[in-house]
């Protein structure tokens, strides 16, 4: 380098650095600085492999849909969405599969709101569900995250 690269590039790299370790230093507050929704977004990333969307589309009407469906009409979730990438083979996954809780405590596991699910829910669709998971996803498609996540609003 140069010297007068040196003189150029010296003063810059001292703000950049300053920049950061501003950034780094930064200390916020919860509740005063931000707040957390106590909605709840449980979010799975998925893998559609190519030439099967509309088979997982398929089953997923067939189960998931029909079980957010009636999960909604119990209460036991707020709503619920399928996102499909323009761009299927841009990434590790290509489908995001969300549903909103009203908060944690509709997360935790519940005795009898599952006795109430299965009994509406039903045998026969039971057992085509089952049949679904076990004979058609695993060629369709390949579950690659599971997360949940809270709306954060910076005050």
């Amino acid at each position: 380098m140069t010297p007068m690269q040196v003189r150029i590039w010296k003063p810059l790299l001292a703000a950049a650095a300053l920049a950061f370790a501003t950034v780094a230093q930064a200390e916020l507050t919860p509740w005063k600085d931000y707040t957390l929704s106590d909605a709840v977004w449980q979010v799975s990333t998925i893998k559609v492999e190519p030439g099967m969307g509309d088979v997982y589309l398929e089953g997923l009407k067939k189960t998931w849909v029909a079980g957010m469906e009636l999960r909604k009409k119990l209460g036991y979730i707020e709503d619920y969405q399928i996102l499909w990438s323009d761009l299927p083979q841009s990434g590790e996954f290509n489908v995001l599969l969300i549903v909103k809780f009203k908060n944690s405590v509709d997360l935790a596991p519940n005795k009898a709101k599952y006795e109430a699910f299965m009994k509406e829910w039903g045998e026969t669709r039971q057992k085509e569900a089952k049949d679904l998971q076990q004979k058609v996803y695993p060629g369709a498609r390949k579950i690659v995250g599971q997360y949940d996540f809270r709306q954060v609003t910076l005050k």
